[in-house]
């Protein structure tokens, strides 16, 4: 049996409640007795990624420099939690072949909720052109299309996500620490 870590993969649109959702899965994995390592796509982009644009090559290059964190991270038996756009189906596949506990998840918002919540204008500048290949805006976001998970934020609250989550992982690892 394999001792890696999942790597759990959120992936949807800015403001789709990847961060929130991400955050607050954190402390259940922790208290089912996983190693857990947060990486957060914003924080990223401003540490091992910083430089780097939003062109197509540049957003490749971002997820391949998360991409090889995670394999280091759960091949040393830590859950890795990623909250990243991750917007092209070719980027996901990539994580997908080179991380053998990859987890997808889905988070599925409508645009316009994710506009409404966007507390930084980000939505409201590149609909002004003010930003240039704003994922869902400028630039697309191309849906999973066989995701392992699939959550809604603009229906279901964080913590039933969460729940969802962590029944998931329980039944696919077999794993039965409390949650």
């Amino acid at each position: 049996m394999s001792n890696d870590g999942e790597v759990l993969w959120f992936t949807g649109l800015s403001g789709s409640g990847k961060s929130t959702t991400a955050r607050a899965l954190v402390e259940p994995l922790r208290v089912s007795g996983r190693k857990v390592e947060l990486l957060d796509g914003d924080e990223l982009r401003r540490t091992i990624s910083q430089g780097l644009g939003f062109s197509r090559e540049d957003r490749i290059k971002n997820v391949e420099r998360i991409v090889f964190l995670c394999k280091l991270l759960s091949r040393n038996g830590v859950t890795v939690v990623v909250s990243a756009i991750t917007p092209y189906e070719e980027m996901r596949a990539h994580a997908r072949a080179e991380l053998p506990g990859y987890v997808e998840i889905y988070v599925d918002c409508p645009l316009e909720e994710c506009e409404r919540r966007d507390v930084k204008g980000l939505y409201a500048k590149a609909r002004n052109d003010e930003i240039k290949q704003f994922t869902g805006i400028g630039d697309p976001y191309e849906m999973p299309d066989q995701p392992d998970i699939v959550i809604r934020t603009h229906v279901d609250e964080v913590e039933s996500n969460v729940s969802f989550i962590m029944d998931y992982l329980m039944t696919k690892t077999g794993r039965s620490e409390a949650v």
